[in-house]
């Protein structure tokens, strides 16, 4: 939709939007706010995004990334202590950071050394695996321990100490309201967006600078990107303080123990199920079988939670960052499996961006973004 008719202050007194009030939208907000540009978050709903859900896993070397995703995903690990020690300072809040090392098993020395990122880790025989990961199931003979990954514990304190902060830097939250459509003027840069707010009626935002963080929602938005939703289902369960300390990612589920014992279990991947919410005997049985799998003892321990959630998914599982097709649109969206480690990086760099563009000298190429534009070459479907 064209539209010139917004009222408003100019460009330069409006504020940045954030679309989105998830992980993304609230570190690149809390970002800008340190940069000490006006900023807003428009949120549906906070408490369904993916960083509610996700397990919280710092793990670039344990994913087994390559090329410029692994480039990505080590660039956000080395600033994850400092942007955590940001959020903590404004928010006065603990976050959870643990740099407590993740080890992948095998069931083989051959199937170690085949992975990609194996250069990265020190390998393990089955005697190392089970130093590391005592109780760890009789499959497994090899392993790589990835000392420099780690975990946060994203869903109980990073997310709510990144609202305080960003609360405490002045960022304006709109929550409950849905944004409906982006609207542009003829030449087609951004003018605002037209919502819908919890008390009723549609409205219009003046906005020349928005930021599209909408997760697996991001599509419905702008449906030239190719997000999509990809399910994942969750649990957790209760056992003694210290009894894991490493993080086990193994072949479709992974367990991460926090410092009270928690454990949390993930997670299935459903890009089939679209938005259908609930939790399904299915995927609750595959998160079984994997605890059984991997550590035995587990399957014994109480159940605490059960939960779902959605990630934002690309057809080459990669992030859509920077540039939008719109003028004044900014990208951070499609992380996939990767928001909770990539949202370091993606608020520095994406803040960097807007506030350059904003100044006038225009934003420089960077390098590192470059490789996730959203309109790079995809695969073709299945």
């Amino acid at each position: 939709m064209e539209t010139s008719a917004l009222a408003g202050p100019p460009p330069d007194a409006e504020p940045v939007l954030i679309l989105g009030g998830g992980l993304m939208g609230l570190a690149i907000a809390h970002q800008l706010a340190r940069l000490g540009r006006s900023t807003t978050v428009l949120s549906r709903r906070r408490s369904e995004a993916a960083g509610f859900v996700a397990a919280g896993m710092l793990a670039p070397h344990a994913e087994g990334l390559s090329g410029p995703m692994l480039a990505l995903g080590q660039a956000s690990l080395e600033r994850v202590p400092a942007w955590v020690a940001r959020i903590e300072a404004d928010s006065g809040l603990p976050c959870g950071l643990r740099p407590c090392g993740i080890v992948v098993p095998f069931t083989g020395a051959a199937e170690r050394e085949a992975y990609p990122t194996a250069p990265f880790g020190e390998p393990l025989d089955r005697a190392g695996l089970e130093r590391e990961v005592p109780g760890i199931g009789p499959a497994w003979r090899a392993g790589l321990l990835f000392a420099q990954d780690g975990q946060i514990d994203n869903r109980r304190r990073l997310m709510r100490a990144l609202e305080r902060a960003c609360a405490a830097l002045g960022v304006r939250f709109e929550e409950g309201t849905e944004v409906l459509e982006l609207l542009t003027e003829g030449g087609g840069c951004l003018r605002g967006v037209r919502l819908r707010r919890a008390e009723g009626g549609e409205h219009a935002i003046a906005a020349a600078t928005a930021v599209l963080a909408c997760g697996a929602w991001s599509g419905r938005l702008l449906p030239s990107l190719p997000v999509h939703p990809v399910k994942g289902q969750m649990l957790s369960l209760q056992g003694p303080r210290a009894s894991l300390e490493r993080v086990v990612f193994g072949p479709g589920t992974y367990l991460v123990p926090r410092e009270d014992g928690l454990l949390v279990v993930g997670a299935t991947s459903e890009p089939q199920a679209g938005f259908d919410d609930g939790l399904t005997p299915e995927g609750q049985k595959q998160l079984q079988t994997g605890i059984a799998a991997l550590l035995p003892e587990a399957a014994l321990w109480p159940p605490m939670e059960r939960w779902w959630g959605f990630r934002p998914g690309t057809p080459d599982d990669a992030p859509l960052l920077g540039p939008g097709p719109i003028e004044g649109l900014w990208l951070a969206t499609g992380h996939h499996r990767n928001g909770v480690l990539l949202a370091a990086i993606t608020a520095e760099r994406i803040a960097a961006a807007i506030t350059a563009a904003g100044s006038g000298t225009g934003a420089a190429p960077d390098a590192l973004l470059a490789p996730f534009r959203w309109d790079r070459p995809f695969p073709a479907a299945a």
